[in-house]
């Protein structure tokens, strides 16, 4: 046994490694986490491996399949043996340069064995497993071989036996297109095949949760239910071509991840998938900072401006100019501005290999506008989209972000609004994946942010390249201004904290103040004015948008909670809750003793009890309150909102009223 301390900048880790040999390891090995409370089994029958866990002596996965079909059905799950067995163990805690809160404690034990074929070709690979106190990760590991060099791979065979048939949260994974869809709940065993995450609502008021982490050169994972059972197998997005994924030896999977949470806040806080992706890659960070910024956006569609060129042409020289005043008078740091640049003018999602970014329109004087932004210490946030066309991009990625670089311009928010990438490769495929990494990776080079819409779903990659500081891979607020349905019900909001944004950070843009629409009457934003506010505390992203023109947030007093509310965090957690009905979330400013609380509603009023023995305790508090009046109402009273302050201490406890598709947003100034 070998055990290790390592104090490295940013964090001190224990780490034990325990190696067991001999000529017939156990065909049984089992793991714990460092609690005791969740135990892995794996096991070894008849040549097939499995795995099972339990938490606190109740079995939460049955034995499940692992392995792998190889190109012309050559199958690698059977005919197996285990040659070795290793485990180890760390505990570590580690630096985020922003998050939801400030340190993350990476604390697993781990059980490494490798697995041999007995006759034939003799190939081996490994299964990883390492248990946290919070869940489950677990990989495949192919060693450099000689009859395992270049290989396809056309299945996973890897299952989750749910012990239950529960209800899940999920949106299905391919009738649709960048994860745009409402979520819905119904059991497991009735699940078309959806995408992960993968949240599971258990009989006894607890939650599982079935994603993967650190997706770098592989298919994105799809679940489906295996014969109207509760067992979820996986299904990889194919290429165009079927195969699931192109591999050499040596290579790892990612990560297949099942947290494990007792209640709504062990889920929101579990860091299982952030843990199991690589240390950040980028060694400076300083240059990587949150941001709350304003955007010439919302204004094309309300049909103010227009992207393409034209005498409503929005991203002009004038304009910009217009924004970066309003940023620096309200306190935000950026402007983001799209419709800069030439490929707007045709059907640019039939032809987006016709942009240029580089080349921006005559009415943009990007760099009268660069000299502008930064004599007021303003950020601009570049605007990259594609249609789709990955080759177009990737083929002016570098001059593009030199060209960013010289104008300082430090974030770049990516774009792919096409339903195949290259009009063949879906964007969950491995060759999606392959090119958002690229993507990622050279704007690091370049000292360069990303804001990605049309992604693939989040895997814990901010950990490794935390540039990449948030993504949309949601039904976001753009669909209050032109679905066909009307917009989002009020219920999504309280859907997604615990579905798609335990995933990573999630640009919803919110923010909208003005619920008019003269594009699409029918559809709107379905909230109240304090539902908006709140929305910035309970959905999570260190880059948040202002969404709406800067006209319609002048002389408003509500407005005010926008430009106090901050991007980065201390500490987070989830008050109260219940997915699809409600949520109350409190984080801590990473600079300073405040706290901002939000709570939000579905289509159905509520009355909360709002405790606050979070504070500290002997501390005074000033809380400003935004809240709903007695008859506020998504529908008929969208924008009556209420403004109380009052002293606090972590003794107080309030009766908080939410109207139907309301809200209320606090913040609590430490005296």
């Amino acid at each position: 046994m070998k055990r290790r301390i390592f104090k490295l900048a940013g964090f001190i880790a224990l780490f034990t490694v325990l190696n067991v040999y001999g000529t017939t390891p156990s065909k049984v090995q089992r793991l714990t986490s460092p609690d005791g409370k969740i135990v892995v089994n794996f096991k070894m029958t008849d040549g097939k491996p499995t795995y099972s866990v339990q938490k606190s002596g109740k079995t939460i996965i049955k034995p499940s399949n692992l392995g792998f079909v190889l190109e012309r059905n050559d199958s690698l799950n059977s005919g197996l043996e285990i040659i070795k067995v290793s485990k180890s163990s760390l505990d570590e805690t580690w630096k985020q340069p922003w998050g939801e809160e400030i340190q993350v404690r990476n604390n697993y034990n781990e059980l490494k064995m490798s697995l041999k074929e007995k006759n034939g070709k003799q190939r081996k690979f490994n299964m990883v497993f390492r248990a946290f106190n919070d869940g489950v990760g677990f990989r495949y590991e192919f060693p450099k071989q000689k009859n395992l060099n270049e290989f396809q791979i056309s299945d996973e065979l890897t299952e989750f036996a749910l012990a239950e048939n529960d209800s899940a949260w999920s949106i299905p994974s391919y009738k649709g297109v960048y994860y745009e869809m409402l979520w819905k709940k119904d059991q497991l065993s009735k699940k078309d095949t959806v995408t992960t995450p993968l949240t599971i609502e258990t009989s006894d008021g607890k939650y599982i949760l079935l994603h993967e982490a650190s997706l770098i050169d592989y298919a994105k994972m799809n679940l489906f239910p295996v014969k109207g059972s509760s067992t979820m197998k996986a299904d990889l997005t194919p290429w165009s071509n079927g195969i699931k994924v192109y591999a050499k030896s040596p290579m790892v999977t990612p990560w297949r991840t099942v947290i494990l949470a007792d209640n709504l806040n062990q889920l929101a806080n579990a860091r299982v998938m952030l843990n199991l992706n690589e240390p950040s890659k980028i060694k400076d960070t300083s240059w990587i900072h949150p941001a709350k910024y304003i955007g010439i956006w919302w204004g094309m569609h309300m049909g103010k401006y227009t992207w393409s060129q034209g005498p409503k042409h929005g991203a002009t020289t004038k304009n910009t100019k217009a924004y970066i005043d309003f940023a620096v008078a309200h306190k935000m740091n950026g402007v983001l501005v799209e419709g800069w640049n030439y490929g707007w003018d045709t059907d640019w999602v039939a032809n987006g290999d016709k942009f240029s970014f580089t080349k921006p329109y005559p009415d943009f004087d990007i760099k009268e506008i660069s000299k502008y932004a930064e004599k007021k210490g303003i950020n601009l946030i570049g605007h990259n989209e594609t249609g789709g066309s990955t080759i177009n991009y990737e083929n002016q990625l570098d001059s593009a972000f030199r060209f960013y670089k010289k104008y300082g311009i430090n974030s770049v928010k990516t774009g792919y609004v096409n339903p195949l990438l290259d009009k063949k490769e879906r964007h969950s495929s491995q060759y999606g994946v392959r090119h958002y990494l690229k993507v990622v990776e050279t704007a690091a080079r370049y000292n360069i942010m990303i804001d990605n819409h049309e992604p693939v779903i989040p895997t814990g990659l901010q950990r490794t390249y935390p540039n990449l500081m948030t993504q949309e891979g949601v039904r976001g607020q753009e669909y209050d201004a032109w679905s066909q349905d009307g917009g989002n019900p009020p219920e999504h909001t309280c859907i997604v904290p615990f579905t798609r944004g335990l995933a990573g950070p999630m640009d919803f843009t919110f923010g909208t103040f003005n619920f008019n629409n003269p594009v699409y009457p029918k559809t709107r934003v379905q909230t109240t004015i304090a539902k908006q506010l709140a929305l910035y505390v309970v959905i999570y992203s260190p880059f948040q948008m202002v969404s709406d023109l800067p006209e319609n947030y002048e002389g408003n007093p509500a407005f005010e909670f926008i430009e106090l509310v901050p991007v980065d965090w201390a500490r987070t957690i989830i008050l109260d809750g219940k997915i699809g009905d409600y949520v109350v979330t409190a984080r801590k400013d990473k600079y300073s003793n405040n706290w901002f609380v939000g709570a939000i509603t579905d289509e159905n009023a509520r009355k909360i009890k709002l405790k606050f023995d979070f504070l500290e305790k002997g501390k005074k508090y000033k809380m400003k309150i935004f809240k709903d009046v007695s008859d506020s109402d998504w529908k008929t009273n969208p924008y009556a909102i209420k403004i109380e302050e009052l002293e606090i201490d972590s003794n107080t406890v309030i009766d908080l009223s939410l109207a139907k598709g309301g809200g209320a947003a606090l913040y609590l100034k430490e005296l």
